[in-house]
């Protein structure tokens, strides 16, 4: 494997999961102590349930390291020193020439069985577009791998940033609860928010449980649900505007030095595809969350909890969904903010266009139609 240097960047990621990396090894310092969380590990090596996991975007010496080309590539890193970052890792890509022998190498395998869940585990992380929790955990789940609850919550980097969004949303809730505005009202919204963002379904959240009726594991379940909702109400908040720049910059660009018909025939018809498939994917997202919105509306306006209870035990069949399309969309945006930043030239050539715009093709699931 790489000697990696990426792992010093991350000595400031506190907590678990955002939509490009998985920090496994957080998530176990942070879990030590907790039976169930060492019972349903993630990966059954020990190596690789305390590694840290990326999307990563591929750098130009790294792209012939796999078989088919592509620009997003699911990363491992292992930490030489769990306690100090700083030292640096060593990493594998999913998928990569060689793969397999590499992770029974680094994984410290007794049998095959161990190794191959990990394996059809990797694959499965590497198939999704992001590492949201939401996503991540339906997904997983509709495989039959249900690893703890705590390889899922939000990162403290992206609770801290949620905050005041998830208050706006929650201040509803105990204004009508309280039937106050301000002052108590406040305190008690701060204190449900930090609840519900942190994952700890206890007793500041009890008040809900028995206002929506639902037993104690039903309620984590739907303290999960609602989580996510406001989660994904709040990314697609944060990366439309640039979403937008994109997909202008996009329809604008063109490509640099020779450029055969067949070439100018694809990238036209790539445009097109990635335009279309941003605005069928915003579409479907924000039809989601108005279902959500709804339900909400249900509890604060017409003080009918059933329907909200209801949504909250299905909507995590939403998140596959709700994730993917998601994941697409914030793909794009953060891919060409790296390769194109503000204030830099967008010029680029055929063959690395070409690169680019299949990649977000394939996210939007409109390769086939691309390439016919």
């Amino acid at each position: 494997m790489a000697i990696d240097r990426t792992v010093r960047s991350l000595t400031s990621l506190n907590g678990a999961s955002s939509s490009r990396v998985l920090n496994l090894l957080a998530i176990g310092l942070a879990q030590a102590e907790n039976e169930g969380h060492r019972k349903a590990p993630l990966f059954e090596s020990p190596v690789i349930n305390n590694s840290i996991i990326l999307k990563h975007r591929l750098r130009a010496d790294e792209i012939d390291m796999f078989p088919v080309r592509r620009v997003l590539a699911t990363k491992v890193i292992i930490p030489f020193e769990r306690k100090d970052l700083r030292v640096g890792g060593q990493s594998l890509f999913v998928g990569q020439q060689g793969f397999e022998a590499l992770l029974r190498e680094v994984g410290n395998y007794a049998d095959d069985s161990g190794m191959k869940r990990d394996l059809d585990v990797l694959r499965m992380i590497d198939s999704v577009p992001s590492l949201d929790p939401f996503l991540l955990r339906e997904h997983l789940r509709g495989n039959d791998i249900n690893p703890d609850s705590t390889y899922f919550e939000i990162s403290t980097a992206d609770q801290q940033r949620m905050h005041d969004y998830a208050a706006v949303e929650i201040s509803r809730l105990t204004a009508m609860a309280s039937g106050k505005v301000g002052g108590a009202h406040s305190a008690s919204t701060g204190r449900m928010v930090s609840a519900l963002l942190s994952s700890e379904v206890n007793e500041k959240l009890e008040p809900l449980r028995a206002t929506l009726n639902l037993n104690p594991e039903e309620f984590c379940e739907g303290v999960f649900s609602w989580r996510g909702f406001i989660y994904y109400k709040w990314s697609l908040g944060e990366f439309w505007p640039n979403l937008i720049r994109a997909l202008k910059d996009l329809k604008a660009i063109r490509p640099t030095g020779k450029v055969n018909s067949e070439q100018i025939a694809f990238l036209n018809a790539s445009k097109e595809a990635i335009i279309r498939g941003a605005r069928d994917n915003s579409n479907a997202v924000r039809k989601v969350i108005d279902v959500y919105d709804n339900a909400y509306a249900s509890l604060i306006e017409r003080q009918d909890p059933r329907t909200f209870r209801e949504f909250l035990l299905s909507a995590p069949t939403l998140f596959l969904e709700i994730g993917e399309k998601m994941g697409a969309m914030s793909h794009v945006t953060s891919f060409w903010q790296y390769r194109f930043p503000p204030g830099a030239p967008k010029t680029a050539d055929a063959d690395e266009l070409t690169t680019i715009f299949q990649d977000f093709t394939r996210s939007f699931g409109l390769d086939a139609l691309v390439n016919a």
